[in-house]
């Protein structure tokens, strides 16, 4: 069996991440990115090529942006680069271009090796040829990706970029408690205090808390409380 046929068969996205399931601030710079890359997945504007970096959050954006193309009939296509950097790129990309839209994740991964920066190079032509759309991620501006190809760093500067922030503290509570009425759970702020005060501040442990609590819960029977929280987290 080929690379390009195996890998779809190991990428999947994860149902939880969905632009209603993201958390931000009615009017903050993240509502402005969330709501460049709606467009950009429902094909609303002319542009065609996002490059998002930031600390967290950008993997659950663009899967939402795949999982958002995919309800309105769009083909779309979500490859997280760091799991498949040992993949061959030109075999992984080959014919992706034709997908309405491609989300590649995690630039950071790959960038630097020269097999990966030729290929990507190729395929951002191929995709301006096409006319689809590309949102891509990394840690850093594109002034600063590590590349061996300065036509491709020059390639990566010609789209829109946009910055992430990272969520506060008590963004994050919010953003805990939203997730949690989302799942149909009742949480208090007390209880949000709790878990962030007492586990890991990133969005993505935090949330895998509280798909514990909710199963749990479930099972149970039994409502969040402090007390809950600390025995099933074994706090």
């Amino acid at each position: 069996m080929s690379v390009s046929q195996q890998i779809p068969l190991g990428v999947h996205l994860n149902d939880e991440a969905t632009f209603d399931n993201f958390f931000v601030v009615p009017g903050s710079a993240n509502a402005l990115v969330l709501e460049a890359i709606k467009n950009l997945s429902a094909k609303h504007n002319p542009e065609t090529f996002i490059y998002l970096w930031g600390a967290s959050g950008l993997s659950h954006l663009l899967q939402a942006a795949c999982h958002d193309a995919l309800e309105l009939g769009h083909s779309s296509q979500y490859l997280p680069l760091g799991d498949l950097a040992g993949f061959a790129p030109a075999e992984l990309l080959e014919g992706l271009e034709h997908q309405d839209l491609l989300c590649l994740d995690g630039l950071e991964a790959v960038a630097g090796r020269s097999e990966w920066d030729e290929a990507l190079f190729h395929f951002y032509n191929r995709i301006r040829t096409q006319g689809s759309s590309l949102l891509v991620s990394a840690h850093c501006p594109p002034r600063d990706i590590n590349t061996t190809l300065p036509d491709l760093a020059s390639r990566l500067a010609w789209g829109t970029t946009y910055r992430l922030d990272a969520l506060s503290d008590l963004e994050k509570q919010h953003a805990l408690q939203q997730r949690a009425q989302r799942r149909g759970m009742e949480m208090s702020e007390d209880v949000a205090r709790f878990i962030l005060n007492h586990s890991s501040r990133e969005p993505g442990p935090l949330f895998e808390c509280l798909e514990i609590l909710d199963r749990r819960s479930l099972a149970e029977k039994r409502r969040l409380s402090i007390s809950f929280v600390k025995e099933v987290l074994g706090l």
